[in-house]
């Protein structure tokens, strides 16, 4: 891959997005594009279209998406649905007839079955029943993947999906309404830190989860643009978990705080694990660097330095 190759970002303000442009100057490369809601409304077909036919891009990797929590999935459905299908519908179809020959459609774990075998293989796809908090999101994504396989089989081009597991990391959401369980952890224990109290969490912190630093996600996105990799969809991560309970106290060292932890057992656990089988990107020689304390240690920093922007605009 040429470092002037033109490569579009799509969602490149966001927490992957971000972490995937950094990943790629990084490396040298200096033609890289990007454009935020404002400047081009990935919703609309004519604007996408557009977009392709002026900028001319070579490479295309899709980090756009409408993203939230269990509560903003359940209570508007149609919005998860239906936008995200319009965004990567409009991506993919207009890379397809723009000659593109190379593009990454990035999705989630939650494309897998609710009850699926632990870990998660990429060949469980479709062979159960989705969980229903977030099947909307899920579906969209699903759709996103089968359309770039579709494209592989039919006009033989690099078009590949990686389902990376939990992300954190810079630019992560911190707002403890709609964050996910680390970044409202990691904000939980700094605050309860200041005002030298009791940190009261959700469950009995008995559920397993996967953690990826974003920074090790956005390389496995460089390694596959680097490379032309011979299945249509791959998984991203650690391939290790830990229970929330160890998460918790990893988060309480890191911050510094001295109180207790409480667990509120009358709250859902979750499911009770989740991890992915990340063999197939093993074998072929990518494998996460960052462990687990030091993500949460950076990530950390990283949050103290923003706070007063965090704050300010309430990720």
């Amino acid at each position: 891959m040429d470092k002037k190759t033109k490569i579009y970002i799509s969602g490149h303000k966001g927490m992957v997005g971000s972490a995937v442009w950094r990943a790629l100057e990084k490396k040298g490369y200096n033609n890289l594009l990007g454009k935020t809601s404002t400047e081009l409304d990935l919703r609309n077909q004519q604007e996408v279209k557009a977009f392709y036919t002026t900028e001319k891009p070579e490479v295309v990797i899709d980090a756009a998406a409408k993203v939230g929590g269990i509560l903003a999935n359940n209570n508007y459905p149609y919005p998860f649905l239906m936008e995200n299908m319009q965004i990567q519908n409009n991506l993919i179809d207009g890379a397809l007839n723009a000659g593109i020959e190379k593009f990454i459609f990035l999705g989630s774990s939650c494309i897998y079955p609710k009850l699926a075998p632990q870990p998660l293989k990429e060949e469980y796809l479709l062979t159960d029943s989705l969980e229903p908090t977030n099947e909307w999101y899920a579906l969209a994504k699903i759709t996103g993947v089968k359309t770039c396989q579709a494209i592989r089989k039919q006009f033989n081009k690099d078009y590949v999906s990686l389902m990376p597991t939990n992300l954190y990391g810079f630019f992560d959401n911190f707002d403890l309404e709609t964050s996910h369980v680390l970044p409202a952890m990691l904000r939980k224990f700094h605050e309860a830190k200041l005002n030298n109290t009791h940190v009261k969490l959700w469950g009995s912190g008995t559920p397993m989860r996967e953690f990826l630093f974003v920074d090790d996600m956005a390389e496995a996105v460089v390694y596959a643009l680097e490379n032309e990799l011979p299945e249509y969809l791959y998984n991203v991560g650690s391939g290790k978990d830990i229970t929330i309970k160890e998460l918790a106290e990893i988060i309480q060292q890191v911050t510094g705080h001295q109180g207790g932890i409480i667990w509120d057992t009358e709250k859902p656990d979750g499911t009770p694990r989740k991890l992915m089988d990340v063999s197939k990107m093993a074998a072929l020689g990518w494998e996460y660097k960052t462990e687990l304390k030091e993500g949460v240690e950076k990530t950390y920093s990283w949050f103290l330095e923003n706070i007063e922007n965090i704050k300010e605009v309430k990720i």
